[in-house]
C-alpha cells in the first residue's frame, strides 16, 4: 500500500544539467517503487526537474525546506553536495527530527561542524575519494559511518542504443563537458597541432574531433591554430538519448580536465557505450577517479603529457580493432560497477539497514 512505502527525500542545490543533478534522478527512478516513495527538493528549478517529473517522480522546488519536510513527513533525507560544511543547510532536517540523514558526498570533503554529525551515512562517490579523505582527515573512511557508492549509469540503455557490433566512424572522436573554463585542460586542445602536422605528412586520414561543453577559449585556440576544418563545435545536450546519438558518432572519448573527476560520469557513459577513453592524471591532491576507471591499455590510455596524448589519439585512429576492443573491455567494467539497477539497489539497502540501525522501522 502507498502509506506502507519508505517515504524518501532527495535534496539537491539545483535541477540543473550537472552530474549530480543526473546521479539524484537515476537514483529516484531506479530505486524499487514498490518499498520507496521518493520525491525530490530543490530551491532552485532546472531543465532536469521537467525530465524527474516525466518519470512520475514529485519535485518540491523553491518552497520553504522546513514545510517541504512537514508535508512529505520522510523516513530518510538523502542530500547530495559537496561534503564541506554549509552553516544552517542541515539545520531544517534536525529541527524535523528525520528518523536517517544520508548524503552523497561528491567531492569527499569534510565537515567538522555541529551539523554534520547529524548525517548517518556518508557516501564517496569513488575509492580515490574514501581514500583522500581518509589521508587528509586522519578518519577512517568505513562502515557503519562512511562507504563507497559508485555513481549509477544506464549501462542497459547505452547498451541497446549503442550496441555491439554497430558501425563505428574511424575518423572520428569526441569530448563532452559543461562549457564550464573549470572542466577543461590545455591537454584537450594542444595535442591537435601535432595531429594536424602527421595527417599532411604522414598522408593520414582527416579526423574530426566532436566537442560539446566549447568554451571561447577553446574557439579561440582553434581559430588560431586553422583548425576549423577537423574541430566542431556542437550544442549542449541533456537526454541520454542525445548522449548515445553522440557517443555513436565517435570511435573514442577524449577526456582532459585538469581539475579531475571524483568519479566521472562522462568517462563511465562512454565506455557504457563501449568506447575507449584517454585521460590523463591530475596533479598533487585534485580529484584523480578518472584513473579509478580508466584501465591503461586496457579500456583506454592515461597521457602524461601533450606528446602521449597526442600519441594515444593517433594510435586509437588507425588502430581501429583494438580501440573497439578496449571499448568492450570499458563496457564490460561497466556493466559490472555501475549498472544503475545494482546501484539503486544497494543503495536501497543502505536505507534499509541505517533505518534498523536506529528502529526507525
Amino acid at each position: 500500500m502507498e502509506e506502507d512505502r519508505i517515504r524518501l527525500l532527495q535534496v539537491s542545490p539545483s535541477l540543473g544539467l550537472g552530474g549530480t543533478e543526473k546521479v539524484m534522478q537515476s537514483f529516484a527512478v531506479n530505486l524499487d517503487r514498490k518499498i520507496f516513495h521518493t520525491a525530490i527538493y530543490s530551491p532552485s528549478n532546472g531543465p532536469r526537474g521537467k525530465l524527474i517529473r516525466e518519470q512520475g517522480i514529485e519535485t518540491f522546488v523553491g518552497t520553504d525546506l522546513l514545510t517541504v519536510l512537514d508535508r512529505f513527513q520522510p523516513h530518510v533525507v538523502h542530500i547530495h553536495r559537496a561534503g564541506w560544511a554549509e552553516p544552517g543547510s542541515l539545520r531544517p532536517f534536525k529541527l524535523a527530527k528525520i528518523p536517517v540523514l544520508v548524503e552523497t558526498n561528491v567531492f569527499g570533503h569534510h565537515d567538522p561542524s555541529p551539523e554534520g554529525q547529524l548525517i548517518d551515512r556518508h557516501l564517496f562517490v569513488s575509492h580515490f575519494c574514501a581514500k583522500r579523505y581518509a589521508a587528509v582527515n586522519s578518519i577512517p573512511a568505513v562502515e557503519p559511518k562512511y562507504s563507497v557508492l559508485y555513481n549509477p549509469v544506464d549501462t542497459d540503455f547505452f547498451l541497446k542504443r549503442c550496441p555491439h557490433g554497430r558501425k563505428i566512424p574511424t575518423n572520428s572522436f569526441g569530448r563532452i563537458s559543461r562549457a564550464d573554463k573549470g572542466k577543461w585542460s590545455s591537454l584537450a586542445l594542444d595535442f591537435l597541432p601535432i595531429l594536424k602536422e602527421q595527417v599532411k605528412n604522414q598522408k593520414l586520414e582527416p579526423f574530426q574531433y566532436r566537442i560539446i561543453g566549447g568554451i571561447p577559449e577553446a574557439e579561440n585556440y582553434v581559430a588560431d591554430h586553422n583548425l576549423e576544418d577537423l574541430v566542431y563545435f556542437l550544442p549542449p545536450i541533456l537526454t541520454d538519448s542525445e548522449i548515445a546519438e553522440f557517443l555513436n558518432s565517435i570511435s573514442f572519448l577524449v577526456h582532459a580536465n585538469d581539475t579531475g573527476e571524483s568519479f566521472g560520469l562522462v568517462i563511465a557513459e562512454a565506455m557504457a557505450a563501449g568506447l575507449p577513453v584517454i585521460t590523463h592524471p591530475s596533479k598533487e591532491m585534485r580529484d584523480n577517479a578518472q584513473l579509478e576507471l580508466v584501465d591503461h591499455g586496457k579500456t583506454g590510455f592515461v597521457a602524461r603529457n601533450t606528446q602521449e596524448f597526442a600519441q594515444y589519439v593517433r594510435f586509437l585512429l588507425t588502430n581501429p580493432q583494438e580501440a573497439r576492443k578496449m571499448g568492450e573491455n570499458g563496457r564490460a567494467k561497466a556493466a559490472k560497477l555501475f549498472r544503475a539497477q545494482d546501484i539503486a539497489s544497494k543503495l536501497g539497502n543502505i536505507y534499509l539497514d541505517l533505518l534498523k540501525m536506529k528502529k526507525a522501522i
